[in-house]
């Protein structure tokens, strides 16, 4: 049986990675795809833990050979998914998920239509702007970019399975699990995991 493959986009400054990080936590059984990226790692980034760090030539070598399952130009940098990180895993019945940007999710939803995707919106245009401010790490420029890049980024927002706004964490948080945990209780699956125990309650007496 084919594990779950969940999407979770947002702008940047949402607080996607927090979120994620935290539902990792609550179901660690998900396994997270690090993806690749051309940009340089900001302070306390770690190699291999936040993202696979390499150089934009690097990473156009990747793609050319076919070796991201998807791949995008987000706010002037590459960033994609690898497919050893996603495939094997999925054929083995894990579940994976995807921190990715609204780009990477169309390309993932039209490989994989199976997937389940998430879109996270902040509170407010002004809360974006602050949480973006408050990260310490990215020039005035880059949050400008980064901004002006969130309207086309919302405007997808409706292309999703679910939305959840990241007003409150915990409540946040809260919904993304039920998220999981509702997918994890469809009757195809449910079917095909307790496929013994309906032999034994459909048993002829």
């Amino acid at each position: 049986m084919s594990g779950t493959l969940y999407i979770v986009a947002a702008p940047s400054g949402a607080g996607k990675t927090s979120l994620v990080n935290a539902l990792l936590e609550r179901a660690p059984d998900i396994a997270l795809s690090v993806s690749y990226t051309s940009r340089l790692p900001r302070p306390n980034e770690v190699d291999g833990q936040h993202y696979h760090f390499v150089s934009r030539q690097m990473f156009e070598q990747m793609a050319a050979r076919g070796a991201f399952y998807e791949y995008a130009d987000v706010h002037g940098d590459l960033k994609g998914t690898s497919r050893e990180a996603v495939e094997p895993l999925l054929a083995q019945g894990r579940d994976v998920l995807l921190e990715i940007d609204w780009q990477g999710a169309a390309q993932v939803r039209a490989a994989h239509p199976g997937s389940v995707s998430v879109f996270i919106l902040p509170p407010s245009r002004a809360e974006l702007e602050r949480r973006l401010r408050a990260r310490a790490s990215d020039s005035a420029a880059t949050i400008a970019r980064r901004l002006a890049n969130s309207r086309e980024e919302v405007a997808h927002a409706a292309d999703f399975d679910y939305i959840v706004v990241n007003d409150d964490f915990a409540a946040a948080l809260a919904e993304l699990h039920a998220i999981v945990c509702c997918q994890r209780l469809r009757a195809v699956l449910q079917l095909r995991r307790h496929a013994a125990l309906l032999d034994d309650l459909l048993k002829a007496d």
